[in-house]
């Protein structure tokens, strides 16, 4: 039986903004409903994870209130990497100075899962440190050292 993969993506942002609140991560957050809509009508989107009203920014599994995540499911690494790069939210990242500060080695993490088995959090954040401390792998890479399917 051949098991069919599906791409996760994990993003995590610390803001230059105290919090979420804060002034300066006004325009951040006031659009964020446009992209992550913009995201959920691109092709290859599958799943995000967000509370019951609709938003991903509230959580905080690093208890940090600087800190903001983004976990989400696609088709496959071609169609995140179009949404990504070729799409509005290229203008937030050109942009992403204005809100954020360095996140330590790496900010973003991808990895495959099976088809219809969303990831967890704490699996996010597991692969995110799994880069940090071992570098690109076919258990946790990026887009510029990509891994294909199992």
């Amino acid at each position: 039986m051949n098991t069919e993969y599906q791409l996760a993506q994990f993003n995590v942002a610390r803001m230059i903004g105290v919090t979420i609140e804060d002034p300066i991560m006004r325009e951040f957050v006031d659009n964020s409903d446009q992209v992550n809509l913009l995201a959920e009508g691109s092709e290859g989107f599958v799943w995000r994870f967000e509370d019951e009203s609709n938003n991903s920014i509230g959580f905080n599994p690093f208890n940090d209130d600087q800190v903001i995540t983004n976990l989400s499911v696609w088709k496959d690494i071609e169609t995140l990497e179009s949404f990504t790069y070729k799409t509005f939210h290229t203008e937030f990242i050109k942009r992403r100075k204005e809100w954020f500060q360095k996140y330590g080695k790496a900010h973003y993490v991808l990895w495959w899962v099976k088809k219809n088995q969303f990831p967890t959090l704490s699996e996010a954040i597991e692969k995110l440190e799994h880069l940090q401390n071992h570098g690109p792998t076919a258990e946790a890479f990026t887009f510029r050292t990509k891994f294909p399917k199992p």
